[in-house]
């Protein structure tokens, strides 16, 4: 496996090189590369998204005729740990087909076992928009990147595992040509959408879930970080493992009757800030409906307030940063 694996560093390191000389583009601030997985050769990042530690629906199947939102695949899998998403843009007169091979080819020299493929139609009419929805299109560089993926022909994908003692690493790949031509950077261009997740368990040196903790902090500054609610990736259904925190919250509002609070939502700067307000609304408002149905909290101490990236409490230029300042905060009416 190590051996599979130098080699495939080997072929990423040629697919690097002579990025500058062919690519038309630039990466976006703070994006790049997967130390596993590079770039396809001159190709650029119009999209990058990375996150400690999701959960992604690995898809293993083609689209369901009559499908659903809920259920628009044959067959998934979910899948945990540190998710990565990557959006290049591949030199012109490249085939969708060749820049498929090729990370077909170095996924393989690299010990990844396909778990399922298919091309063209056969992946079904919207596999473009299940891969690539609205609600999860990453905006760095604006449109550009909100509309890839929107008039797509030659579609082909790939999910593949790659089996470690330290964490298994799931891929999906997704590649197309885009006759959108609003853009002239993407128009007629291959697009890759490259979904990475690399399992392993949370960091729960972040989580606070001591009532007389949160409450020291209100004392002291007037508000509190909350870092043990979980959220699936652009959603605000809240996940069983907030579960202790949650409770501790509530706690802490049943030893102080008084206590009035915001519940604020706060995300990082990555995506469009409007969407971002939006999600930061929503998951404070299921954090109140948490706290006032299940654990019978008066809804006259609670107003959510979501505020997206504007209190950010580290820098998002670096993943660590981005991580503290994706939170829920209790802050002091």
């Amino acid at each position: 496996m190590k051996t599979a694996l130098r080699v495939f560093l080997v072929f990423c390191a040629a697919i690097v090189y002579g990025v500058a000389a062919y690519g038309q583009g630039k990466d976006v601030a703070g994006s790049k590369d997967n130390p596993l997985i590079s770039r396809y050769k001159g190709s650029y990042i119009i999209g990058y998204e990375q996150r400690s530690f999701d959960e992604f629906k690995l898809p293993l199947g083609k689209q369901v005729k009559r499908h659903t939102e809920a259920e628009p695949l044959a067959k998934t899998q979910r899948v945990e740990g540190k998710f990565t998403r990557i959006l290049y843009v591949v030199p012109e007169q490249r085939s969708s087909l060749e820049v498929f091979r090729n990370y077909e080819t170095a996924l393989a020299a690299a010990g990844f076992q396909a778990l399922f493929s298919c091309s063209q139609q056969d992946c079904g009419q919207n596999y473009n928009q299940i891969l690539y929805p609205l609600g999860k299109k990453m905006a760095n560089r604006g449109q550009m990147g909100e509309y890839a993926f929107s008039m797509p022909k030659d579609q082909r994908y790939l999910s593949a595992k790659l089996a470690r003692p330290e964490g298994d690493v799931y891929v999906s790949l997704y590649t197309a040509i885009e006759t959108f031509d609003h853009f002239k950077e993407t128009a007629n261009r291959p697009l890759v959408l490259l979904q990475i997740v690399e399992t392993k368990g949370m960091d729960k040196a972040m989580v606070t879930v001591d009532a007389a903790a949160m409450g020291g902090d209100i004392e002291k500054t007037g508000h509190v970080a909350i870092y043990g609610i979980y959220f699936d990736t652009d959603r605000a259904d809240i996940k069983p493992a907030s579960e202790p925190t949650l409770k501790e919250m509530a706690k802490l509002l049943g030893q102080k009757p008084k206590l009035k609070v915001f519940i604020v939502g706060h995300t990082d700067n990555v995506g469009n800030f409007a969407h971002n307000q939006a999600l930061s609304q929503k998951r404070a408002e299921a954090v109140v409906k948490e706290l006032t149905t299940k654990y019978k909290v008066s809804q006259a101490r609670l107003v959510a307030k979501g505020v997206a990236s504007l209190a950010p409490v580290a820098s998002n230029t670096s993943e660590a940063g981005r991580a503290k300042n994706r939170r829920v905060e209790m802050v002091e009416q």
